[in-house]
């Protein structure tokens, strides 16, 4: 009797101090990434490595003083078209149109915080709020504001092209096709094992996409670190893209955040923690750097985030004009820098 009181003493003791070693472990963890990673300095010796860039790939310059927003939480910029040196800034309350030489021209004023926009052939500009698009000609007329696509949908990104309008969907994963009265014609990249569809991995709220010349939309799967071409009807044709820390990859746990298109279909790519802008031919290789994480943050901020927590914000975005030159949006500072091209070739 004594010998089985004493192992159940002893398993009870046991079980307490896993118990107690579990709740420790618990307490010490750190899911929000605020502590570092607990890497050695060996891999902190590895990032600042990644941080330069070699300068014979550099082959953008910028060619303008930074551009001041004004806002305290800027998200998306798009340029225009009429003139093409016109950009315009989404951020807080507000869409604001700024002039070529960076002087704020018009502003317009919005009831929720905008998340993504788009300018039409037509100047008609498209603004993505948490879950709806309204349409604006100028910075009073409102056109028009589309139904809801419910409270789970968290709008990413807008591309117009011709009589459609695709609009990235991170809450739900999904692409979603428009035509130009806002009716929902189809949706997009949903899980189809038949079609050999492997479904978008949107692990922060950053997706972002564009149409290309050869009227394919191209489409960012962060979490495979990819860019995806569909047809309008949704067909998954190829993919280009892969996972890496070296310069010709895409870093961390969920890159491209956002991407823009070249009128000759080459790719200017935007990663967010190790924060690099680089240049893709139109096949998906790499190019060139606009510019890293020296030209772009200051000394010690970069770094490779491989868990989502640790950057769900602070990715930049990026607009190219019809004249080649690359706007990034700095989401931290919340100002605009433009790059010129200075080599044809890295």
């Amino acid at each position: 009797q004594f010998g089985t009181i004493n192992v159940r003493i002893l398993s009870f003791g046991v079980i307490a101090v896993a118990v107690i070693i579990a709740i420790v472990a618990l307490v010490r963890l750190d899911i929000t990434g605020e502590k570092g990673s607990g890497l050695g300095v060996e891999f902190i010796y590895d990032i600042e490595a990644l941080t330069k860039v070699d300068p014979d790939l550099l082959i953008y310059e910028e060619s303008v003083r930074p551009i001041v927003t004004g806002f305290t939480q800027s998200w998306a910029i798009a340029t225009g078209q009429n003139p093409p040196s016109r950009f315009y800034v989404a951020g807080d309350r507000a869409v604001k149109v700024f002039s070529g030489e960076g002087v704020v021209i018009d502003e317009i004023k919005l009831d929720g915080a905008p998340r993504c926009l788009v300018v039409g052939d037509d100047d008609a500009v498209y603004v993505g709020l948490k879950e709806h698009i309204e349409v604006y000609n100028g910075p009073k007329k409102l056109l028009a504001s589309w139904q809801s696509l419910g409270d789970n949908a968290v709008l990413t990104s807008i591309a117009v092209y011709k009589d459609d309008v695709f609009v990235a969907d991170a809450g739900n994963r999904v692409v979603v096709r428009y035509d130009k009265a806002g009716n929902v014609v189809n949706h997009i990249g949903s899980k189809d094992e038949e079609k050999n569809i492997a479904g978008f991995v949107i692990p922060s709220p950053y997706f972002d996409l564009a149409v290309g010349g050869d009227g394919l939309l191209r489409v960012a799967n962060p979490g495979r670190h990819r860019i995806e071409a569909y047809t309008f009807d949704g067909d998954l044709e190829f993919w280009w893209g892969k996972a890496s820390n070296a310069i010709e990859g895409f870093c961390g746990c969920c890159n491209p955040v956002n991407f823009a298109m070249l009128d000759d279909d080459s790719f200017i790519t935007c990663e967010k923690g190790l924060i690099r802008v680089k240049l893709y031919d139109a096949d998906g290789k790499f190019a060139g750097v606009v510019a890293g994480p020296e030209q772009l943050v200051e000394a010690g901020q970069a770094r490779i985030c491989n868990l989502p927590a640790q950057c769900r914000v602070g990715g930049f975005d990026v607009a190219v004009s019809t004249d080649g030159r690359v706007f990034v949006l700095d989401t931290i500072k919340n100002i605009v820098r433009v790059f010129s091209r200075i080599k044809t070739k890295q």
